[in-house]
């Protein structure tokens, strides 16, 4: 099958004076014939299918937007502008380019009539989920993102109002500028500060090393606040490791409790696991210790210290006395909905901290229920971040080995791809969508019977397509009540579990939509089944 829409065949008796023949055609015009009311069409979203005088499919991008792979057009366009804002006079700096003879089937939002072509400029300009709007004898379609089945000729006979925003920088250039300027304050900072900072490093290293002196065999610091304990400490701290918290992919958690002379500070001792040839990487060790360390957030359970004594590793945390999420999610006296409003943001700053603010960024790997625990305020905290690192490192070779759990995992971690932040973003996705409902994502059954019952996020998208949320929070009336919300968290939810990493917002993105300041885009291929 050729990419024309030709099918060819070679005969098999005349293997020296055969030549290939068409077998059949899917019509002269394939464009037309791949149109599909799921599908991208015959050439990717946003970018529209025309026929070339050859008869072969010629992939274009409308004009303002630019082809994700330019070896692949097949693959489709992306706009070379920033998305219009939907706060009022957002419209203003965006216009539309009139292309004649254009059309995207099945990715109508609205069709508005009767209508001149003044109003429906008018009306899809104030409309900032308005992408294209196609207007022919007094008819209106707005479109919306992603368009789709896009196609030109002459037998179409109608008109497309593009929309593309005036300003002259697109958003890469505006962070390009702003990184300059950045650079540029950084520079001159550096420049006039550079004293005054080598006399602060000087300061520190002498304190690190007068520290060091102090304390002995237990004087390896791995941060400011970080301490030192030996194994005895810690096994006294937890009457020899008789409380067992939790187990997990990392190692077991015992609670303890260290005592002086004016307060007992209860304390979660982490045994790792399988840390045996670390001595042999023992530089690698105190270096991601030393980023753990340093790592300061209301979201983040806290790192107190550490034990590196002969083959044993072993971290020491705060404690956190309502446990994991797990429990406190999924059991008989869950939290109620403004709560569990404020734990999935406590979790989301969590992450964007790690992947955007710290000095080094952290991928956790791993999200899900129980890692997250719950203080005696009800704030979320992540916790065990920064140990897929640090496991690796008694390996022989950095590898991508899978890590996370099932039912969490982004899909990336059974391709040949590489692992960033965004299998964290999905991870989210999936636990948010747990958090609204108060379900598992592997456990949800939507009342059916048969034995291959779907995951809560499939659930999620099939109810938000059909408008009938309130079904998953039938004993819910505060989720109920809150409807806006409510929509809005699934569609972050929904937009975090894409197949394809690129197609998920960033962490710092994914708060600012659950906070209510940026607006959440319709998840792909979600919004032609509301219409």
């Amino acid at each position: 099958m050729a990419f024309s829409g030709k099918q060819y065949a070679f005969p098999k008796d005349e293997p020296t004076t055969g030549s290939w023949m068409v077998k059949q055609t899917l019509g002269s015009d394939i464009c037309t014939r791949l149109v599909t009311k799921t599908g991208s069409g015959a050439c990717g979203f946003n970018s529209y299918c025309r026929m070339s005088q050859d008869g072969r499919v010629d992939c274009q991008c409308p004009l303002h937007y630019s082809f994700i792979d330019g070896d692949r057009k097949y693959q489709g366009c992306k706009p070379d502008f920033a998305a219009q804002s939907c706060e009022p006079g957002g419209e203003a700096s965006f216009n539309f380019e009139v292309v004649q003879n254009i059309d995207w089937p099945q990715s109508d939002a609205e069709l508005l009539n009767p209508m001149n072509e003044t109003e429906c400029r008018t009306n899809c300009l104030k409309d900032c989920f308005c992408a294209v709007a196609i207007y022919i004898d007094n008819n209106c379609w707005k479109k919306k993102y992603p368009l789709s089945n896009g196609m030109s000729g002459t037998a179409l006979n109608r008109k497309a109002l593009i929309k593309y925003s005036t300003q002259s920088s697109s958003p890469q250039s505006e962070e390009r500028k702003r990184d300059w300027k950045l650079w540029a304050i950084a520079a001159s900072l550096f420049l006039i500060g550079s004293v005054i900072l080598n006399l602060a490093l000087l300061a520190a290293h002498l304190f690190l090393r007068s520290k060091r002196t102090s304390l002995g065999t237990s004087s390896d610091m791995a941060g400011p606040a970080l301490r030192s304990f030996t194994y005895k400490e810690l096994e006294d701290a937890t009457k020899g490791f008789s409380e067992e918290l939790g187990r997990g992919a990392f190692g077991t958690v015992y609670k303890g409790a260290l005592v002086s002379d004016t307060e007992v500070v209860l304390i979660a001792v982490k045994k790792l696991e399988s840390m045996c040839e670390l001595e042999a990487a023992e530089k690698d060790f105190m270096n991601e210790i030393h980023t753990i360390g340093l790592t300061h957030h209301k979201n983040l359970v806290r790192l107190l210290g550490f034990c590196k004594e002969g083959t044993h590793r072993l971290l020491v945390y705060e404690f956190m006395s309502n446990g994991s999420l797990n429990k406190f999610l999924f059991g008989s006296d869950s939290p109620d909905w403004n709560q569990r409003i404020e734990i999935a943001l406590g979790i989301a700053r969590g992450l964007a901290y790690l992947h955007e603010e710290c000095r080094t960024q952290i991928i956790h790997c791993d999200i899900k229920p129980q890692n997250i625990l719950v203080d005696d305020n009800l704030v979320a905290k992540i916790s065990d971040f920064g140990l897929a690192k640090l496991l690796r490192l008694e390996q022989t070779r950095t590898s991508t080995g899978i890590r996370g759990t099932i039912g969490y995992f982004a899909p990336e971690w059974f391709k040949n791809s590489a692992i960033t932040a965004k299998v964290d973003v999905y991870s989210f996705g999936v636990l948010l969508l747990e958090i609204i409902f108060c379900r598992k994502n592997l456990d949800w059954g939507y009342g059916l019977e048969s034995e291959v019952k779907p995951t809560l996020t499939d659930c999620a998208k099939e109810c938000y397509r059909t408008g009938r949320l309130d079904q998953l929070v039938e004993d819910d009336e505060e989720a109920k009540k809150d409807g806006m919300r409510l929509e809005r968290f699934v569609m972050v939810g929904i937009s975090c579990v894409q197949e394809e990493p690129w197609m998920r917002p960033s962490m710092k993105k994914v708060v600012q939509m659950l906070e209510g300041t940026t607006e959440v885009a319709v998840p792909p291929n979600m919004y032609s089944l509301q219409m």
